[in-house]
């Protein structure tokens, strides 16, 4: 918007010093303010040449010292009226680029200097050339004023424009901030939720570890039953050889009996899993975490535009 606004504000070609024709012309009226205080100068200059040509040059003949005394008293003049001048062009260049900052400010611009540049004689020799041709009688070109009218530069109105754009679009950085804030109040509270379904599924897994646990201790106790009955076994066939066909017989009964065991204690276990993954708790507690999953997903799309 600023960019258009000033292209329509400043639809000049550019003239001899690269300038636009309206920015050309501020630098003639400068220009033309600089050579009457020059002049003003140079006559002040004139003056004090020409007051000791009236107060001290009465006489037809005159000593060393006299002399020296004059040249001394004219010196001493013109020194102070040079650097008075000098000083005063100074703080008129001053005031001079605090208007332009201070208009460019207005626009929110940071401008920069080259003081380098102030050095450059072919800008220099640019510039003489410049005044030269705008100043000398036979080549000064009409005033641009009565050619054609200008556009009043844009200042107040520029810079309400411009503070409503800025105040616009704090309001919607703040509108932003808001809602990713919310949006992280959301992540965290579904990341808690996650983590307490996760520690409720880890003390099921406990409880059905110890089941397992409980399970394993049963075959155990068993298989050590089994163990005695056959060290029981083994005595009873070295005590007694009428017994062992007997024992043999006890002996391949136990056997079925654990392994019918064994597999009971197989089929319960299974059973008891399937059960479990059954119930509806355990069906409840997949789907929440199923569900949270996907909340946290989204909002971790949301998050990442």
């Amino acid at each position: 918007l600023l960019i258009s606004v000033y292209i329509y504000l400043c639809p000049y070609p550019q003239a001899e010093l690269g300038l636009s024709e309206h920015h050309q012309n501020e630098v003639v009226s400068y220009m033309r303010f600089a050579r009457f205080k020059r002049g003003l100068c140079l006559k002040t200059v004139d003056s004090c040449f020409q007051d000791l040509k009236d107060s001290r040059l009465v006489e037809e003949t005159f000593t060393v010292d006299e002399v020296t005394d004059m040249l001394d008293g004219l010196r001493t003049v013109v020194h102070s009226e040079v650097e008075s001048e000098l000083i005063n062009t100074t703080y008129t260049n001053v005031l001079l680029l605090r208007q332009l900052f201070s208009q460019a400010e207005k626009w929110y611009l940071k401008l920069q200097t080259d003081v380098s540049e102030l050095e450059n004689r072919e800008l220099l020799e640019q510039v003489a050339e410049f005044e030269k041709s705008e100043f000398t009688p036979s080549n000064k070109k009409p005033s641009a004023d009565l050619i054609k009218p200008k556009l009043a530069p844009l200042n107040e109105g520029g810079s309400e424009l411009l503070n409503k754009t800025v105040a616009c679009l704090q309001e919607e950085n703040e509108k932003l901030k808001a809602r990713l804030k919310t949006v992280e109040t959301q992540a965290t509270a579904a990341l808690d939720e996650k983590s307490k379904l996760e520690k409720s599924l880890k003390d099921l897994q406990m409880i059905q570890g110890d089941q397992k646990t409980n399970a394993n201790q049963d075959i155990t106790e068993l298989e050590n039953k089994v163990a005695a009955l056959k060290c029981q076994f083994e005595k009873t066939l070295n005590d007694s050889t009428a017994n062992q066909k007997f024992l043999e017989e006890n002996l391949v009964t136990t056997k079925h009996d654990l392994l019918k065991v064994q597999d009971q204690l197989s089929t319960a276990e299974k059973e008891l899993e399937k059960k479990f993954q059954q119930t509806a708790a355990y069906r409840n507690m997949k789907e929440i975490l199923t569900k949270k999953n996907e909340q946290i997903k989204d909002l971790r799309k949301k998050l990442s535009k």
